[in-house]
Parts: C-alpha cells; sequence; structure tokens
C-alpha cells in the first residue's frame, strides 16, 4: 500500500518485491517488461500495486525486445522508466540500450542473474557481469551499474540509480542474482515521493519558445559528428569516477583481501570472520559500483604488498578487473563456481588457507 503519512516503514520482503514496491515509491512512472524466472515477481508485483500510484504504466510486452524500446520511448518523452529481466532477456536487449546512451536518455535496467550460458538454469549467478561493465551492445558506452548484496540494497539501489542515471544522463543498471530476488529480509522502506523528479530538459516536448527543439536520435552520419558525441560520452564516464562505492572490512592490517560483489560478498564476510578465528588475518573489500569500479583503492591495497582472492559465481570476470588494478604489485587469485552453484565460506576458507601457505614470512 502506498505510504500516505510521508514517513518510512519496516517490512519482511522477497528481494524482487522490495525491489518493485521501492520503485513505486521512487516515482516510477512507465514499466515495460516480459517474464522470465527468477525475476518475474518484479512485474507481477508492480501489476497489483501500481494502481495504488496515481499515473503509473504497466505493460508487459511481447518481447523483451519491444519492452526496451518501449522504455527507450518513455524515457525519450520525459518519463522515469524502468525494465526488469534476467541475463538472456537483458542480452536480447543490447542494441536498444547501445542506443539509449548514445541518445543519452536515462532509465533503470535490472538485471536478476541466473545461470547460462545459453537458457541454462534458474539458480543464480554472477555471469553477466562483462555485459553489465564492459558495455554488452555495440560502440564505446557503460552502462552506470550498481551491484547489490542485501534486500535492504535493493531498495536503497533502486532510488540510487535513478538519480545517478537522471544526473548523468545514461541507464543504469541493477546488478542482482537469483538469490537475492528470490530471498526474505527485514527492510525499510522509503516514503512514497522521496525521490524528486528532474526537469528531463531532454524531453521531446515540442519546440518552446526559449530553447531548440530536442531531437533523440543515435545516428549521426558524418564522422566528425559521431566523434564529438563518443567525446562528450567519454567525458561523462571519466565524471563519473566521482560516484564510485565501496565497502572495506578489515583490511588494514589484512595479509590476504577477499574482493566479491553482491551475494558473494556475504559468503566471503563468513569465510573472513572463520579465518580470523583461525589466525589469519584476513580482509574484504566489496564493490558496490562495478562501473565505476574502485580501481584506485584496490591499487592503494596492493601497495602495501597484499595478497588478493577475488571470488565469483562465475569463470573469472571481475578477477580480470581486479588484476588490472593491482597491476602486477601482488598476487591475485580466484575462486568460482558456475552454472547456478554458490560458494560455501568453508569452500572460500580451504582457498584461503591455501594462499596463507605460499604467502612469505613477512606477511605471517
Amino acid at each position: 500500500m502506498a505510504n500516505e503519512n510521508g514517513k518510512s516503514e519496516t517490512r519482511l520482503m522477497k528481494g524482487n518485491e522490495a525491489l518493485a514496491e521501492a520503485a513505486l515509491r521512487a516515482g516510477l512512472q512507465a514499466y515495460f517488461g516480459y517474464p522470465i524466472t527468477p525475476q518475474s515477481e518484479i512485474m507481477e508485483y508492480l501489476a497489483m500495486q501500481a494502481p495504488k500510484y496515481r499515473g503509473v504504466v504497466i505493460l508487459q510486452a511481447e518481447s523483451e525486445l519491444a519492452a526496451i524500446n518501449m522504455v527507450h520511448g518513455a524515457s525519450g518523452a520525459g518519463a522515469r522508466a524502468m525494465i526488469s529481466s534476467s541475463s538472456p532477456g537483458i542480452s536480447l536487449m543490447q542494441e536498444c540500450l547501445s542506443y539509449m546512451t548514445s541518445a543519452q536518455l536515462p532509465a533503470l535496467i535490472v538485471n536478476v542473474q541466473r545461470g547460462g550460458p545459453g537458457l541454462g538454469t534458474i539458480q543464480p549467478s554472477q555471469a553477466d557481469y562483462f555485459q553489465a561493465v564492459k558495455g554488452g551492445g555495440h560502440g564505446d558506452y557503460h552502462l552506470i551499474v550498481l551491484a547489490p548484496s542485501s534486500v535492504q540494497e535493493m531498495v536503497n539501489f533502486v532510488f540510487d540509480a535513478f538519480r545517478l542515471s537522471e544526473k548523468y544522463r545514461n541507464p543504469a543498471m541493477i546488478l542482482a542474482d537469483g538469490a537475492l530476488g528470490q530471498m526474505m529480509e527485514k527492510v525499510t522502506l522509503p516514503p512514497a515521493g522521496s525521490l524528486p523528479k528532474t526537469n528531463a530538459p531532454w524531453t521531446t516536448t515540442g519546440k518552446p519558445k526559449n530553447r531548440e527543439r530536442n531531437i533523440i536520435t543515435s545516428l549521426f552520419i558524418q564522422p566528425e559528428r559521431m566523434e564529438k558525441l563518443n567525446l562528450v560520452l567519454q567525458e561523462k564516464y571519466r565524471q563519473l569516477q566521482k560516484e564510485v562505492r565501496w565497502e572495506e572490512i578489515n583490511t588494514k592490517d589484512a595479509d590476504i583481501l577477499l574482493v566479491a560483489f553482491g551475494l558473494t560478498s556475504r559468503i566471503c564476510d563468513k569465510a573472513m570472520n572463520l579465518s580470523r578465528e583461525k589466525g589469519l588475518k584476513v580482509g574484504l573489500i566489496r564493490p558496490i559500483t562495478l562501473y565505476p569500479f574502485p580501481t584506485d583503492t584496490i591499487a592503494k591495497l596492493a601497495a602495501h604488498d597484499k595478497a588478493f582472492l577475488t571470488v565469483e559465481m562465475n569463470a573469472g570476470q571481475m578477477v580480470q578487473d581486479v588484476r588490472l588494478a593491482v597491476n602486477g604489485k601482488s598476487e591475485v587469485y580466484f575462486y568460482g563456481r558456475m552454472g547456478g552453484m554458490i560458494p560455501s565460506p568453508e569452500e572460500v576458507l580451504t582457498q584461503i588457507e591455501t594462499i596463507a601457505e605460499k604467502i612469505p614470512a613477512a606477511h605471517a
């Protein structure tokens, strides 16, 4: 139910439903999607709850391709727009996401990842990291990418993603996974209407007297104009570095630093505590923004001659960005599970113990 008293409230909610409720409270005006496990509850919840909020359009399109193009149009008309899907569905949207970045249109994209490649499995995965942070479509572009590790962050990052997307006029993605989408936790929901609406200067509202008309396009036949746009986008991505976010735990005295995002960071937090009970100095760094990535933070930690263990639910994707940040100053190890398998804290502890045996005596 819409919160009419302007106060926050606490509920026990499933991740997908909490995210959907947050979107409504953040001023969502247009949602387009297509059902796919494990994120279908987002659209189902919105369809049930949107009538309680004035003027919200919720539409199941005939395909993911149709849905993302509807988001493109809604954003061009000035609406606060959103789409959600899971891995193979997000793949179908890549062309239009490239168009939207070129046209500099904001929107919220939610990917509740499942195991792949192909149709794969409905179990959770983190194998869409490359697709999310490297620009899964064509051309030199990036999405803003936020990686929640709890149901509360599924809520919080909806507000953050809309704010950043509209500030930088660039699509923003919440990169979650099937486990976060399905788990239930206590959440605090902000009051409805607590995210101010921007004036959307890009909107196609006709030509007013005080400015030139807006034309939304991603087609620039002249290479000089296309390069000029690309230079604008690259400067935008440089400015985005000011928005980088991460979390550090026990990094100052650590000999081994775990690096993990999303659900896996919670597993690593437990593995870190198990390690310290055994006398091993282990810390954790959790990238919260996957793009922009906390490269400088990891580089500074690497300068102190620490070993890194990156843990992911994939074959090794974020670890490449960790290695680039470390730049050969420290050893970087990787442990991953694939296809929907979730690593246990005990598995990670085994990896930590193996690395600890390799660390020189000076680290002990």
